[in-house]
């Protein structure tokens, strides 16, 4: 996939319950929904292993997905997908209609920028530390980006980047900062190292350094 198409073959599905999705699953086909917008939800069945190939792009989970049937095209946007336990295996994918003109709800990941290089961590020894690594987001459909990018070169020790330093890109806007001021939590810092406490000599006691009474006692034990 060098050039990433995240167009998806699906075929509708007529019978539904857990004995028709694990039928499905064995035929290596995964059963998925698609709901909002002005339609009805739609059960779909999709090829699992092609799915499952997209899973492994970051920007399967934040870009416009076209899904096909019924000689039609869909777009969309993932929304959840649950896996298998233990086994490699997709077993359900949720998908909310796109439609022109209506904002999207979704959660966009970060990318952060000049992690080992930044000022407080090649000069000062610091640990970056990261608070959170997507973030809820309401946007057209024309407007939305892949990731969003958090440059931290410029961070010393003890520094932080909030929401609200964030460079938004144009018609994007955080959810969590319309909840009010207070809502405006970190999203990476900069921390000093851990400093390992010095064994002192009051730390260590050698077996010939215990005291002759305890050792006393010892014997008489």
């Amino acid at each position: 996939m060098a050039e990433l198409d995240f167009n998806i073959q699906a075929t509708v599905r007529t019978d539904k319950g857990k004995g028709a999705s694990r039928r499905l699953r064995h035929e290596d086909k995964v059963p998925a929904i698609l709901y909002g917008g002005q339609g009805e939800p739609i059960a779909l069945a999709l090829d699992h292993n092609k799915v499952n190939n997209m899973a492994d792009y970051e920007a399967f989970y934040s870009h416009i997905l076209t899904l096909e049937f019924d000689g039609k095209k869909h777009q969309a946007i993932l929304k959840d997908m649950q896996r298998h336990p233990y086994k490699p295996k997709l077993t359900h994918l949720d998908f909310q209609r796109v439609e022109k003109g209506h904002k999207l709800h979704t959660n966009l990941p970060l990318h952060f920028l000049n992690e080992t290089t930044a000022k407080g961590v090649k000069e000062e020894g610091g640990v970056v530390v990261h608070h959170v690594n997507d973030v809820e987001i309401t946007v057209l459909p024309k407007d939305l980006p892949e990731y969003l990018e958090v440059d931290i070169a410029e961070l010393s020790v003890g520094d932080t980047i909030h929401l609200t330093d964030l460079k938004l890109p144009k018609g994007v806007e955080l959810v969590e900062l319309t909840k009010g001021d207070d809502h405006d939590q970190a999203v990476v810092s900069i921390t000093a190292p851990r400093v390992e406490k010095e064994e002192t000599e009051e730390d260590t006691v050698a077996p010939g350094d215990v005291p002759a009474e305890n050792s006393k006692d010892a014997d008489e034990e």
